[in-house]
């Protein structure tokens, strides 16, 4: 700080300039120069601002971004040719059909994990039933026609077996929504099921069903099962 007084420097701005003007003797000879002699004979350097030049011009561009909406704006007071509103267009719609793509991708990611949890055995009657037809590419009218046997079947219990009837005798009970037997179900169900065992609800199904169509026709699984003169239930 004292030395930037004797040199009687002058701040401008973020920049210091220093002009010494014309060079004047010091007070006094030789080098026995006390403090005093400086401070008398120092004089002040002017400072000039310095220039630093003119700041170039902005760019504008025709376009400005709304941050909060994401959107291309056009500036104020710009005209905006058609090859550029066709590129805006452009813009928007990719974004729609980005948003699009991404909703239905959502959609079959739950619709697949839900059908993963029915053919583990989650799940309601009807969606085991739905899901059977699906897999079996046959219409959903059937589905009422499916029900009504399963009802009268095992009353809707996928862990059914019959221990008292002939088939229970020869040891091969029915089992199931469907009441298969083994050799039945492992004849007609679905073969990308099979794994699944028989008293898997959507496997059964298919099995029971197909065992039905082969044998007794649609008109039969569409009307939920074979019924005798007086209209009483038939078991297949």
């Amino acid at each position: 700080m004292g030395a930037t007084a004797a040199l009687g420097a002058v701040v401008t701005g973020s920049l210091l300039a220093i002009d010494p003007g014309p060079a004047q003797p010091l007070a006094g000879s030789g080098t026995n120069l006390t403090p005093l002699d400086l401070a008398a004979d120092t004089q002040a350097l002017a400072a000039k601002p310095a220039t630093t030049g003119a700041a170039a011009p902005e760019q504008v561009s025709d376009f400005e971004f709304d941050s909060a909406s994401t959107t291309l704006l056009p500036v104020a007071g710009e005209r905006v040719s058609a090859s550029d509103k066709r590129d805006v267009e452009m813009l928007h719609k990719a974004d729609k059909l980005a948003a699009e793509a991404s909703a239905a991708h959502a959609a079959a990611v739950k619709l697949a994990a839900r059908e993963s949890l029915i053919l583990k055995g989650g799940g309601s009657l009807n969606e085991w039933i739905s899901t059977a037809l699906t897999k079996m590419r046959l219409p959903q009218s059937y589905a009422p026609g499916i029900r009504k046997i399963i009802m009268k079947e095992s009353m809707g219990n996928p862990k059914a077996i019959n221990r008292w009837d002939s088939n229970a005798l020869a040891g091969r009970p029915s089992q199931g929504l469907m009441q298969t037997i083994p050799s039945t179900f492992r004849a007609y169900v679905l073969p990308e099921l099979s794994h699944l065992g028989i008293t898997n609800p959507v496997a059964n199904i298919t099995a029971g069903v197909r065992y039905m169509i082969a044998n007794y026709g649609v008109s039969t699984l569409r009307n939920g099962g074979r019924t005798n003169s007086a209209g009483n239930y038939i078991g297949y």
